[in-house]
């Protein structure tokens, strides 16, 4: 029986607009599992990157509970957050978000330091990069290297801490149709090792990489489709068993 890794009872979360109130997540219940590929599809203004955000301790619920490995985020201390972040969870955005003035080691590694010896972080930052295919840039600075490049320096870096959970947020929206290739392929071996991710993504493509797919809709989880392990012999068919899910729930 898989495990819950990350879980929702009657999450909501409201916003404040002028002076009206929008409610964008609307009693959802939801449970990630451990080594799942877990994709969250939805159309615009539905709430997916609101839902993640509340996931991934980006934000707090207006009410309902998130639970993340165990703990309910709303009991855990403002000064504990960032600790959970370095440990246990970690992050990929459609922009790499790469620290301008640091090197593709410098940016990996600065997110290890202060929990593991130097040498430790040096070593696995340097076996990182060269799994990405990046040893020829680690001396590169961010405004030196390609958009598939920084995104994989990005991976890396989410992965020095050893998190249990990855969420990431559109991770190929930005890159031309080669580069995100590559970061799906990285994705899809690091489930296929027993890693967590959960994505946000408009890509028929990408969500073709999901274990699990979860339609969202004006705040609330309408469809939930279960696809197994991704297979790239099968991504035509599997893109078309998400396109016929997705027009279903009227997508």
């Amino acid at each position: 029986m898989k495990k819950a890794i990350v879980k929702t009872d009657k999450l909501c979360k409201s916003y404040i607009l002028g002076k009206n109130g929008v409610n964008v997540l609307k009693n959802l219940n939801l449970e990630i599992f451990k080594g799942d590929f877990t994709v969250i599809m939805g159309p615009s203004g539905s709430g997916k990157s609101t839902l993640l955000y509340a996931l991934s301790t980006m934000d707090r619920p207006t009410s309902g509970t998130v639970e993340i490995l165990g703990r309910n985020i709303a009991r855990i201390p403002d000064k504990e957050i960032p600790a959970i972040r370095k440990k246990d969870i970690s992050f990929v955005f459609q922009s790499a978000n790469l620290l301008p003035d640091l090197t593709a080691f410098e940016n990996v590694a600065f997110c290890g330091y202060g929990g593991a010896p130097k040498a430790q972080v040096n070593e696995k930052t340097k076996a990182l990069l060269t799994r990405f295919g990046l040893a020829a840039e680690r001396d590169k600075y961010p405004s030196e290297m390609s958009g598939g490049q920084q995104q994989r320096v990005a991976i890396a870096r989410a992965l020095i801490g050893k998190p249990q959970v990855i969420f990431c947020d559109e991770p190929t929206g930005a890159l031309n149709s080669a580069a995100g290739l590559e970061v799906l392929d990285i994705l899809s071996q690091l489930v296929q090792a027993g890693q967590s991710i959960v994505m946000v993504t408009h890509d028929l493509k990408a969500a073709a990489r999901a274990s699990r797919l979860v339609y969202l809709s004006d705040g609330r989880i309408e469809g939930d489709l279960l696809l197994g392990s991704y297979d790239k012999n099968e991504q035509v068919r599997r893109e078309e068993t998400i396109f016929a899910f997705l027009q279903q729930h009227g997508w």
